[in-house]
């Protein structure tokens, strides 16, 4: 179990700031990852948050050169939430349909299949997209 989720009584909050360059991905996957250690939604948590970061990178202006990101990971006892701040775009994220075998538009089509709710806060000058994860309860006997 993660130091980050020993405590299951208090809510933890992890941030950082990435630059946005596309091999920063990884980089937030591996601090979702950190923060949850074994923990059973680990690898849900990283592929939402790749879904989120990429998102940032590729449509709005934190892809842009010397653009970022922020990855924030909030978790009590039973509800994680992931939320990556971008620096904004012309476009507000939603849901989008896909065709054929177009890869463009599936990522908050996956988000919303894993999460319990997501959204967006925001504008054209900086938005949070946000989702809920339920965690499995953890420890002794479980």
């Amino acid at each position: 179990m993660s130091p980050a989720l020993n405590s299951p009584a208090e809510i933890h909050r992890w941030c950082r700031n990435f630059p946005g360059t596309h091999d920063q991905i990884r980089a937030a996957r591996q601090f979702v990852a950190g923060y949850l250690g074994d923990h059973p939604e680990t690898d849900t948590a990283r592929l939402v948050v790749s879904e989120l970061a990429t998102n940032a990178i590729r449509h709005t202006r934190s892809g842009l050169p010397g653009g970022r990101f922020c990855v924030t990971v909030l978790a009590g006892t039973s509800l994680l939430i992931l939320s990556v701040l971008d620096e904004g775009g012309p476009t507000t994220p939603r849901l989008c349909q896909a065709h054929g075998e177009d890869q463009n538009g599936r990522g908050l089509h996956l988000i919303e299949t894993l999460t319990t709710r997501w959204g967006v806060h925001g504008d054209q000058t900086g938005r949070t997209v946000w989702a809920l994860i339920p965690l499995s309860p953890v420890g002794p006997g479980t």
